[in-house]
């Protein structure tokens, strides 16, 4: 690879935005990363690895009904505060180590509002992967014990959890494509081909050779 590149994939639940992202991993020699970083956040930060579980990519109820976004400022409070260990500060602890990656290597990151908090890199390809209903219940049920009704309740709420979180760090819509270099449907395209279309992205913003010795 040419540069030190970032793929940020936010995703449905069902779409397969994280098998696309490990099959990119695969593909193009490079780390990808997702429920490790609450383990990487925990090393750096000191603060206990459950408390960046709890957090991932959820808001409780109290924190859903206050209807604000931008909460995100780009500012972390030092182990002094006693908003150390606040759910605020644990999200701009996990920012500030997707920076430290996006400067330091070529990766792929699920989630975590990564293509909002890196949104002024210009190394960083930024995607959104989603699918009908009927595709995310599909793929959806192969992990899952729901089925039915139930299960398509789950994925909704799912994907409102994420959305709300997005919503509350960033000030913005988690589904609107003027977020993201691409938008791609699973179904349609399937992983492979989805896979394919964001090489081809970045071959075209970055040049013919830009993956080069990756494949």
């Amino acid at each position: 690879m040419k540069k030190n590149l970032v793929i940020a994939i936010e995703r449905q639940y069902g779409s397969g935005g994280r098998s696309i992202g490990i099959l990119l991993s695969k593909q193009l020699g490079i780390p990808w990363y997702d429920k490790e970083l609450s383990g990487m956040a925990a090393e750096k930060s000191g603060i206990n690895e459950g408390l960046f579980i709890d957090a991932d990519e959820t808001l409780e109820g109290a924190v859903l009904r206050l209807g604000k976004g931008g909460a995100y400022k780009g500012e972390t409070v030092g182990p002094e505060s006693p908003h150390y260990a606040s759910r605020d500060n644990l999200f701009s602890i996990q920012a500030d180590m997707l920076k430290d990656l996006a400067k330091t290597q070529s990766c792929i990151i699920i989630g975590r509002c990564a293509n909002f908090v890196l949104r002024d890199y210009e190394n960083v390809v930024s995607v959104f992967v989603h699918a009908p209903m009927d595709f995310l219940m599909e793929q959806a049920a192969r992990k899952q014990y729901r089925r039915g009704k139930e299960l398509e309740k789950y994925i909704l709420k799912t994907n409102k959890n994420r959305a709300v979180y997005y919503k509350y760090y960033s000030g913005e819509e988690w589904s609107n494509a003027l977020y993201y270099d691409l938008c791609l449907d699973s179904k349609r395209l399937g992983f492979e081909k989805c896979a394919e279309e964001i090489k081809s992205y970045i071959r075209v913003r970055y040049g013919e050779d830009a993956l080069e010795g990756t494949e």
